[in-house]
């Protein structure tokens, strides 16, 4: 794998980790830390006699920039070392455009005071729009790095049957984890002493509406985990070992993601379990686009750049 190859990977981990300390942003309710400045915090570059919040919010405005500098080298490198026509350089580009786009909602997010102890059903239109956004840029960058480590570019002319069952298995993960971003948002602004409490909140006409949604995750996670297990062997088939190992990974990922809502439950969703929930979340999206490529690639191999004048900055 050439050097671009695994800046790529690291560039999409990389925004992974940053994605999850965002959450936690939003779960320990630090979201205002900066107030409603935005990209100042509080008004300063630097915010003098920072509290807790604003430390937290701070560091991820500062993660987020590097996240956004990242992708800007990688559009930059993969330009410059690919030829015209090579699916990376699309990819790197798109990434880039849902980097600037996943900026915009969250300086929406501050600029329209959608955080904190904001309950109102447009934070939780916004969390929505925020999370599907993310899973662009995720499947962007994976596409990227995939392209850049030797992956064939996809080619959808006669296989009709499995670009739609992957469009539909990409559309169910977006719909469960939108609503797991609003059951989630629900377990941080309204949380639960107890089991019972929860559950008798959850099924009670009185309850604020973020709570009624919330019982809605279980029931959609449930369908949507049931459908992987059986649509990820049937995208691999005949596509050879990588799709079969991606197959693999997709149902186990799949599985792992029931108990671990399954505990979110139970505990009464601790911040912990929320992030560790979200980021098996985020493989088990990346792990099913990347099955979806392998399913739907053009022969055996894209060329990679790996000379001089083809790879400059390696």
């Amino acid at each position: 794998m050439s050097r671009l190859g695994r800046f790529a990977w690291s560039v999409l981990f990389y925004n992974v980790a940053v994605i999850v300390w965002g959450a936690y942003v939003r779960a320990s309710g630090s979201g205002a830390g900066c107030g409603n400045h935005w990209p100042l915090c509080n008004g300063e570059v630097v915010p003098p006699s920072p509290t807790v919040a604003t430390l937290i919010e701070y560091s991820h405005r500062l993660t987020s920039g590097v996240a956004l500098l990242s992708v800007v080298l990688l559009l930059a490198w993969t330009w410059r070392a690919c030829r015209q026509g090579h699916p990376a350089r699309a990819g790197a580009a798109l990434s880039l455009f849902f980097m600037l786009t996943e900026a915009a909602v969250g300086a929406g997010l501050v600029l329209f005071r959608l955080v904190a102890d904001n309950a109102s059903a447009a934070r939780a239109m916004f969390m929505g729009v925020h999370l599907i956004n993310t899973f662009v840029l995720l499947a962007c960058l994976a596409l990227t790095a995939r392209w850049l480590s030797g992956g064939a570019p996809i080619r959808l002319a006669g296989r009709g049957a499995t670009a739609l069952a992957v469009a539909g298995g990409c559309a169910a993960i977006l719909v469960v984890s939108s609503s797991g971003a609003v059951a989630a948002l629900g377990d941080t602004l309204f949380p639960s002493r107890t089991l019972s409490q929860a559950l008798s909140a959850d099924l009670s006409a009185s309850s604020h509406l973020l709570i009624r949604l919330r019982v809605l995750h279980p029931v959609i996670a449930g369908s949507t985990v049931l459908a992987l297990l059986w649509l990820a062997p049937w995208v691999a088939r005949g596509a050879g070992p990588r799709a079969a190992r991606l197959s693999r990974v997709v149902t186990i990922l799949a599985a792992f993601q029931v108990v671990l809502g399954f505990a979110n439950v139970v505990l009464l969703a601790p911040v912990w379990l929320q992030l560790v929930h979200l980021t098996i979340a985020d493989l088990l999206w990346i792990a099913f686009v990347l099955l979806a490529a392998s399913a739907l690639a053009e022969g055996q191999s894209a060329s990679v750049p790996a000379d001089a004048r083809q790879v400059r900055l390696a």
